[in-house]
């Protein structure tokens, strides 16, 4: 079976993990400083603070900048349920606004029907790695008052006017879960150019703590913490950063190859007539999923089997979180093409390792069960 998605992990991610257990400090410590110094240098931020997942980042984002019960935080539904439920876990009310059908983004003309007096951030996800255009929607927000955080957790290593996602973020938020390019196992980051932001982050991070665990063990000084507000603990291990610092210098080289593949796919998808994702223009994607539009009528389910007995692995497409139990009875405004994105993506395999003999049996399974299924597809 061809899998949707494949880490690239090797030897020396073993090893450095392995160095890790060995030094005896496992824990939070000097491997994740490292980390977060050099994941903050690549995508144009002054400050990286390691935390547990993209999901604990998001939410210390949101509480950070004090947003709680009351509030109104302006999200995508089209995006894993993460975003919506961080702005949950303080109280104030996700509240869901249409995306682009080329990139899947919000927008400000999508974000603006839905903006209230109540409206204290917009939360703006670079979907599946295809970068949103944040100058637009930061211009639109900001002389409003509404903060902008940029839920990066697919976006490492793609470009927005000629430099990474994340450059100028106020807040963003990044996953290293193994389906992203970079991956730690679980973990994230949240990156930032404010330097009191930061270091109040990094207390959150611990529980509140004055002093961190790492800093009081290396004082050489007994030294009594204090614990200066509620807090939590979303601590990354040395052991995620030692193997993060690897993928890290693999980086540039995965996405290479990743939009090497992609290229290969749209040539071999443009006699289906099939829509597949692809750079917005003033930007470039990792393509840390590479989707297409089903034609219209198309039994996705029927499709997904159809690939699975031909040895393709493939996935519906991003999740409408507004449609999920979770978020039932939530009110939200009407979203056409958030539901017709749902409904009618597919997500193909794409992996650094993949041949290109992989590449044609994906799209020769995919042409088969079309047809078979009785599909017009659009030519």
């Amino acid at each position: 079976m061809i899998p949707v998605m494949r880490p690239l992990l090797g030897e020396e991610e073993a090893l450095a993990a392995a160095e890790a257990v060995r030094s005896g400090w496992v824990a939070q410590g000097p491997r994740v400083r490292e980390f977060e110094e050099a994941f903050a240098a690549s995508v144009g931020a002054s400050h990286g603070v390691a935390v547990s997942s993209c999901t604990t980042g998001l939410h210390l984002a949101v509480h950070l900048l004090g947003i709680g019960p009351g509030d109104e935080v302006v999200v995508p539904s089209l995006s894993f349920i993460a975003t919506a439920n961080a702005v949950r876990y303080t109280g104030a009310t996700p509240v869901f606004a249409d995306v682009e059908a080329g990139t899947g983004n919000i927008s400000a003309s999508t974000v603006e029907p839905v903006l209230t007096e109540r409206t204290r951030a917009v939360m703006v996800v670079h979907q599946a790695g295809v970068p949103a255009d944040v100058d637009a929607l930061k211009a639109f927000c900001e002389p409003r008052g509404i903060a902008v955080i940029e839920d990066a957790a697919c976006a490492a290593g793609s470009t927005y006017k000629g430099k990474p996602v994340g450059t100028n973020a106020l807040l963003a938020a990044w996953s290293f879960h193994p389906r992203k390019l970079l991956t730690t196992g679980e973990g994230g980051m949240v990156t930032t150019d404010d330097p009191d932001w930061a270091v109040r982050l990094k207390r959150l991070r611990e529980h509140g703590m004055s002093v961190s665990a790492a800093d009081r063990h290396n004082g050489g000084s007994a030294v009594i913490e204090q614990y200066l507000e509620t807090a939590f603990n979303y601590r990354m291990t040395d052991i995620q950063a030692a193997v993060g610092l690897v993928q890290l210098s693999k980086l540039d080289a995965i996405i290479a190859r990743r939009r090497e593949l992609a290229a290969r796919y749209h040539e071999l998808l443009a006699d289906t007539g099939l829509t597949a994702v692809m750079d917005p223009e003033y930007g470039t994607t990792n393509y840390q999923s590479f989707w297409v539009w089903l034609p219209e009528g198309a039994d996705r389910q029927e499709v997904l089997a159809g690939l699975a007995e031909r040895g393709v692995s493939a996935r519906r497409g991003i999740m409408a979180s507004h449609l999920e139990p979770a978020y039932e009875g939530h009110p939200c405004a009407e979203l056409p093409v958030t539901e017709a994105f749902t409904a009618r993506t597919l997500i193909l395999p794409l992996f650094h390792d993949m041949t290109e003999s992989e590449q044609d049996t994906v799209v020769s399974a995919l042409s088969e069960t079309l047809h078979t299924s009785r599909l017009t597809v659009r030519g």
